[in-house]
C-alpha cells in the first residue's frame, strides 16, 4: 500500500468510527408520529405550523426517499448511514436522496430536539453546560452565535450545534437538507456530531413569524429538550 492509499483508507476509517459512534441511533425509512401533541410547544410554535411540517414537508420527505431508494435499487435502511456516505448512491438518484434523505433524517432529530416549555431543564446542564461554557464562553453567547448562523443562512437550511472529531464543541450551519454527517458534500471543517439543529426553512415558521426569522429563533430556545441534547452529547463523546 503506498502512502496516499494508507492516507485515504486511515482517514475513512477513522470518519467511519466516529460516524459509527455518534448519539444518532439508526433511523429507519419510515416516519415517526410526533413525540408530543402538535399544539404541545404553543405559543413558540403553533399547532397549525407543526401538523403541516411533519404531516405535509417531512412525509413528503419520507415518500420521495423511498421512490428515489427504489429507482436506485437501494436496499439500505438506516437513512443516517445513507446520507452520510452518499458515494454509493447512483449518481442519476443522488440528489434526490441527499435533499429527502437528509430532510428525513434532519426533521426526525428535530422533532426529538423539542419539547414543551416546563417539561426538562431551562437550559445546558452538566457537562454539556460547562463544555458550551467554556467554548463559548457563555450560554448566552452561545445562543448568539448560534442564532447568528440561522439568521445569517440565505435561504433555506439548518443552524447546528456540533461535536467535532477531536470532541469539542462548534456552531455552524448547512444549506437545504445538508448536515454535518455528510462526507463529501459538508466541508471537512464542518464534519460532526450534530446535537442540535434548528430548521430554519420558512415552512417551520412562517405562518405565526412571517419573515420575521429572529423572532422564530428567539422563541424557539423556550422549547428546546436540552436533556436530549445532553444525552446526544454524552453519547458523542463516549
Amino acid at each position: 500500500m503506498n502512502r496516499r492509499s494508507f492516507i485515504t483508507t486511515a482517514s475513512t476509517a477513522v470518519a467511519a468510527t466516529f460516524i459509527s459512534s455518534t448519539s444518532q441511533a439508526a433511523i429507519g425509512l419510515t416516519q415517526d408520529a410526533l413525540p408530543y401533541a402538535p399544539e404541545a410547544l404553543e405559543p413558540h410554535i403553533d399547532a397549525v405550523t407543526m401538523g403541516i411540517h411533519h404531516g405535509k414537508h417531512h412525509a413528503a420527505y419520507v415518500k420521495n426517499l423511498g421512490d428515489a431508494l427504489k429507482a436506485a435499487s437501494l436496499t439500505q435502511t438506516d437513512a443516517v448511514a445513507l446520507v452520510s456516505d452518499l458515494s454509493t448512491v447512483p449518481e442519476a438518484q443522488r440528489t434526490l436522496i441527499r435533499n429527502n434523505g437528509g430532510g428525513h433524517v434532519n426533521h426526525t432529530w428535530f422533532w426529538k430536539w423539542m419539547a414543551p416549555t416546563g417539561s426538562g431543564p431551562k437550559g445546558p446542564e452538566g457537562k454539556l453546560g460547562e463544555a458550551i461554557q467554556s467554548t463559548f464562553t457563555s450560554i448566552d453567547d452561545f445562543k448568539k452565535l448560534f442564532g447568528e448562523a440561522g439568521t445569517k443562512r440565505f435561504g433555506s437550511g439548518w443552524a447546528w450545534l456540533i461535536v467535532k472529531p477531536d470532541g469539542k464543541l462548534a456552531v455552524t450551519s448547512t444549506p437545504n437538507q445538508d448536515n454535518p454527517l455528510m462526507k463529501g458534500i459538508v466541508a471537512d471543517t464542518d464534519l460532526g456530531t450534530p446535537i442540535l439543529g434548528l430548521d430554519v426553512w420558512e415552512h417551520a415558521y412562517y405562518l405565526k413569524y412571517q419573515n420575521k426569522r429572529p423572532d422564530y429563533i428567539a422563541a424557539w430556545w423556550n422549547v428546546v429538550n436540552w436533556a436530549e441534547v445532553a444525552k446526544g452529547y454524552e453519547a458523542a463523546k463516549a
